[in-house]
């Protein structure tokens, strides 16, 4: 019985708790009814839940401490709670996000942690309508990572972006799944109070063993003890009592110890440390965690000491490669309370620490492995190496461990699979990899690393290089090679600036790429680089980075002082370089193709180049996605005293096919709850809080199907009613002051009930009525007569949406197409095509210019979906953005000046923002405004309205449950005193009639008015302190294919006004320091 007097070395483990200082304070974290532990760690950073809803998640480097501020940077990733979280074992910075909006997600962080919040990750994954419950990584292969949600448990291949695996058995929500340590099988605890042995490759069922364990229907949490044949649980029993309980898999059945503790209600988070045996409980709710020892005999749990401190809202443990081994540091925890995240160290006391104590640190798992998904998935099963914390015999000696910081891009030795796969990031416009592959037969392949792929290595990626474009004789003997990654962003970097008020100087030298380095940053960050340091139209000079030529095929001849100076430096950095990419910028071999003569010793012209300057006019993109001047808009909600408060009684059963809340500049229209139809009319120029009593409103008499304000006329509201009669009103100057039911007119429209009215855009007096007949009517308000009716509609009709020119009209359909009308033409539609396959509701509008159609909707599962279709091609959609599952319709409301397309739902507290393209990708996502609260409501008004002294180029006003307020939306700029007529494009007058009703009705069309916005005494951006412009070197006339490739003449002249509007305003010197200080005599040197 001598083992029991076995002392142990880790039983006086002592928890230190640091000083306030020490600890992440001043966060804020709520009480969240999840299965996660709310926090997680890798060997670099700390991650957890923010804010009471826990829909975004705040990552800190793990060293970090000090109060944080309510705006520090988070990850805004999800719509509704974060459920659980976890880092890779093998990247610090890869993170997996899981959530109640039935998403999963991968960010990648970057090496300095969040400097900035980031909204999109790496990856996504979807569980489709079920809550994902917990998420985690494999343990011994890389890139494989497992989610459950409901009873359905999950594998998914990172690198591929794929689901490999998925089983459906439990038959109730599973609470909690954890790996052994060799990643062969795996174990869950259900909600029907079992126990499971899982091993997804297994041939026939899945799970091979089963266990009846906690007898409490609550949470319950499951963990291998190591590479051990034992799994220890924490639950309730019948009597709600916490249970902690160890179980060998070789008897399944029998328990081989149970604990029972207390009749606290939350559960115990195991965490366990299989080098040490260490296990730490730490209750939800708990002011205290529990340290024990887990051995192999009886007693086979040894309390030790218990650290009491600040209530527990989650725990996890720091990785034993970020301990303080030198203080015999053994194990941290993490603690996560209301406001604060302190870290415990358990220290083992010793008389000196000034050596490393090898008995207290086995060799622990490394964070490196040669496994990958699909090997395991194939029934290869690999340890990871062990690593040594011996400061001594670590690679880098003393110094702490450097962090893996994840994939850089991700990686497969499997030919279909790329980076650009596996992120979906589009290529530049303008580079030769998204132009035609002229000659690419000619080409070899480029080798393949023989290496097994690491995530974090990078991989030359299959592909045809092109023959090079090469001077004087032709011959094809230089080779031309694709730019890596690092490459691209760094000559990125120096050709873009920040600044959205600036613009391009002088070219830069290609002497500037000598810093060039093989370090390579994370995707996310270079998303954010590329996106920060570009504009949103390209100038003279191409921004995008282009494909190398070898130093043979560089053209001697032509060249400009800065050109010359950049090849002297890569021909003296060619030895070094050896055959490594040496790039020059395309806009300098397109200045030198167009400064060219046409002989025989220039570029000649090809058809890669003429596509490259086609594409060159066109809105920038970046290999990371668009880049707008409006990328980094922001939504401001207008102050207090602007607010309309006190609201009561609003209406919550207004049709889907109602946006449920109209404004104009002068008043809002609200429907109130009750019978009588009665709509609310609020007059804007006066705030405040409104009396109670009885609120002055329109008495329809029937339930409201539809309103909507005249746009020509901000006293007449129309109403549609569900006995299929529309009602106009008349609003007198000063508002409502008493209900009335008495319209200034009613229009009889159809026999059943009304679907939704929409007023013409451009013609006075023109309404349209869809109804549940399924027919669409136009009517003329001034005779009250019909003029055409609409037909081809097989269901219920969603929307109807009028061209910006007034001629044409899309309606989309429950029967899940797109009709394109011109309802003077015909009554039938001259274009059809397929649109949202949900049938819960859709919406459509009119983008750039009338060319594309969006569409809102959703798909086969209620998944909120954005696609943009060709007005003339609707057989398929050029692209579609998915949201987020949520039962309310997404309503758009598209500002054609900056083709910005705002979208948001009832009862949603995101106005998410994109920008509609006319090239690929089509839809761009913009930074998206979180409100403080959730809106019923969302109305934008006229563009004449708008404070473009402020730079706000969008107004509207925002429907809660109590209050309407003006949400301002605007970019941000510099130079905000002049007026950024980059911005305000002469805008199209949508608030005057541009003709009558019976002009438009006899065809007789007239294209709007447009006007400038520039208020009076304000100068623009482009024409304060003109400067002369230099005198052009002579260049010799252009080809009619170039001319053919230059940009407009607009866009040429306001580049160029803005540049020395700018460069007028700047102050420079060019006399240096040392041109003033006293040198020595010549002959001094010669001494």
């Amino acid at each position: 019985m001598a083992w029991r007097f076995k002392a142990s070395k880790y039983k006086n483990a002592a928890p230190i708790v640091p000083k306030a200082e020490a600890c992440v304070r001043e966060i804020c974290v709520g009480s969240y009814q999840t299965y996660g532990n709310n926090i997680a760690a890798s060997a670099a950073f700390m991650a957890f839940n923010w804010e009471h809803t826990g829909a975004s998640v705040a990552v800190l480097p793990l060293d970090d401490c000090g109060r944080k501020s309510k705006t520090m940077p988070l990850l805004h990733g999800h719509t509704d709670t974060v459920t659980d979280l976890k880092f890779s074992p093998f990247h610090d910075g890869l993170l997996a996000t899981a959530s109640q909006d039935c998403l999963l997600k991968i960010w990648h962080i970057p090496e300095k942690g969040l400097e900035q919040s980031l909204s999109d990750p790496e990856a996504v994954f979807s569980h489709k309508q079920r809550r994902v419950e917990t998420i985690g990584f494999h343990p011994t292969a890389d890139g494989l990572m497992y989610s459950t949600a409901a009873g359905c448990v999950t594998l998914f291949d990172i690198a591929t972006q794929k689901e490999i695996f998925s089983n459906n058995e439990h038959p109730e929500v599973i609470q909690s799944a954890s790996w052994r340590e060799d990643g062969t099988v795996l174990a869950t605890s259900c909600k029907d109070k079992c126990v499971r042995i899982f091993d997804p490759r297994a041939a026939g069922s899945p799970i091979q063993m089963v266990a009846e364990s906690h007898q409490s229907i609550k949470d319950s949490r499951v963990v291998w003890l190591g590479n051990q044949p034992r799994l220890l649980t924490t639950g309730f029993d019948a009597a709600r009592l916490r249970q902690v309980i160890i179980r060998d898999i070789r008897n399944l059945n029998v328990p081989e110890k149970t604990l029972e503790l207390d009749c606290s209600t939350g559960i115990l988070m195991p965490l366990f440390d299989p080098d040490t045996n260490m296990l730490f409980l730490a209750g939800k709710g708990d002011t205290t965690i529990n340290y024990l020892e887990i051995t192999d005999k009886d007693p086979y749990l040894i309390e030790g000491l218990r650290h009491t401190g600040e209530q527990t809202k989650g725990a996890c443990l720091v990785p034993k490669r970020a301990l303080k081994v030198m203080e015999a540091e053994v194990n941290r925890v993490l603690q996560l309370t209301s406001n604060m995240v302190i870290p415990i160290m358990y220290q083992v006391p010793r008389k000196t620490y000034r050596d490393f104590h090898a008995d207290l640190y086995p060799e622990t798992t490394g964070y490196k492995t040669e496994l990958i998904a699909s090997e395991w998935l194939n029934g290869t099963n690999q340890s990871v190496p062990k690593m040594n914390l011996d400061p001594a015999k670590r690679e880098h000696g003393g110094d702490p461990i450097i962090p893996r910081l994840g994939p850089k891009p991700f990686s497969s030795n499997s030919g279909d699979v790329s980076f650009d796969k596996v992120f979906a990031v589009p290529v530049a416009p303008g580079s030769h990899e998204n132009l035609s592959n002229v000659g690419q037969d000619n080409g070899s392949e480029l080798p393949m690393q023989a290496a097994k792929p690491d995530l974090l290595v990078e991989i030359e990626i299959k592909k045809q290089p092109e023959p090079a474009v090469v001077a004087g004789n032709g011959n094809a003997n230089g080779v031309q090679k694709s730019l890596t990654t690092s490459e691209r962003r760094k000559i990125f970097e120096q050709n873009s600036e920040s600044s959205e008020n600036s613009t391009e100087g002088e070219d830069r030298t290609d002497s500037d790429l000598r810093h060039l380095t093989a370090v390579r940053s994370s995707i996310a960050e270079r998303r954010r680089l590329y996106e920060n340091r570009s504009k949103s139209q390209v100038d003279e000079k191409a921004q995008s980075p282009v494909p190398l030529r070898r130093e043979s095929s560089k053209v001697e001849p032509h060249k400009s002082s800065h050109q010359s100076v950049g090849s002297n430096m890569l021909n003296a950095q060619a030895g070094s370089l050896d055959s490594k990419r040496i790039s020059v910028p395309e806009g300098k071999l397109m200045d030198e193709h167009r400064r060219g003569n046409g002989n025989a010793s220039g570029i000649k012209k090809s058809a890669t180049e003429a596509a490259f300057s086609a594409a060159s006019t066109k809105r920038t993109s970046t290999v990371f996605g668009k880049v707008s001047k409006f990328r980094h808009l922001k939504g401001t909600p207008g102050h207090k005293s602007t607010h309309i408060e006190n609201l009561r009684n609003l209406s919550r059963q207004i049709p889907g096919e109602c946006n449920g809340f109209h404004a104009n500049h002068e008043r809002v229209a609200v429907p109130l709850s009750g019978p009588g139809g009665k709509i609310a009319i609020f007059e804007l120029s006066r705030p405040g809080r409104l009396p109670d009593g009885v609120i002055p409103s329109l008495v329809n008499g029937s339930n409201i199907m539809d309103f909507q304000w005249d746009p020509f006329d901000a006293h007449r509201l129309a109403v549609a009613c569900d006995d299929g009669i529309v009602k106009l009103w008349r609003i007198d100057e000063g508002g409502l002051s008493e209900p009335t039911n008495s319209p200034q007119a009613e229009l009889t429209a159809h026999l059943d009930k009304i679907y939704f009215i929409r007023f013409h855009p451009l013609a006075a007096d023109v309404l349209l009525t869809a109804s549940y007949d399924m027919t669409i009517k136009l009517w003329d308000l001034r005779t009250m007569s019909e003029k055409c009716a609409l037909s081809g509609h097989t269901d219920q009709i969603f929307d109807f949406a009028w061209s910006p020119c007034g001629k044409l009209g899309a309606s989309v359909c429950k029967d899940g197409k797109i009709r394109v009308y011109n309802p003077r033409k015909s009554e039938t539609p001259i274009r059809e095509g397929n649109g949202p396959v949900g049938t819960r509701g859709a919406r459509i509008t009119w983008a750039v210019e009338g060319q594309y159609i969006v569409c809102t909707g959703f798909d086969k599962v209620s998944e909120r979906q954005i696609s943009v279709y060709n007005a003339q091609k609707l057989n398929a959609p050029l692209n579609t953005a998915s949201l987020d599952v949520s039962p309310s319709i997404l309503i758009p409301y598209y500002d054609e000046d900056s083709s910005t397309l705002f979208v948001t739902g009832k009862g949603d507290s995101t106005i998410y923002c994109y920008e509609i393209t006319d090239e690929e990708p089509y839809i761009c996502p913009l930074s998206h405004h979180r409100c403080s609260s959730l809106h019923q409501g969302l109305s934008f008004i006229t563009k004449n309205h708008c404070d473009v002294a402020s730079v706000e180029f969008s107004k509207a006003y925002r429907l809660t449950n109590t209050t309407i307020e003006p949400l301002s939306f605007t970019v941000p700029r510099i130079k905000s005193e002049l007026f950024q007529d980059d911005l305000f494009p002469p805008t199209r007058v949508t608030w005057s009639p541009t003709l009558s009703a019976e002009d438009w009705f006899g065809c007789n069309d007239k294209a709007a008015a447009k006007i400038s916005l520039k208020p009076e005494g304000m100068d623009t951006l482009s024409s304060i302190q003109q400067v002369p412009a230099p005198a052009k070197k002579s260049e010799p006339t252009p080809t009619p294919t170039q001319q053919f490739v230059t940009k407009s003449d607009y866009e040429s002249n306001k580049q160029q006004e803005i540049q020395k509007s700018v460069s007028a305003r700047m102050e420079y010197n060019t006399k240096l320091e040392q041109d003033e200080m006293e040198g020595v005599d010549e002959n001094e040197w010669q001494e």
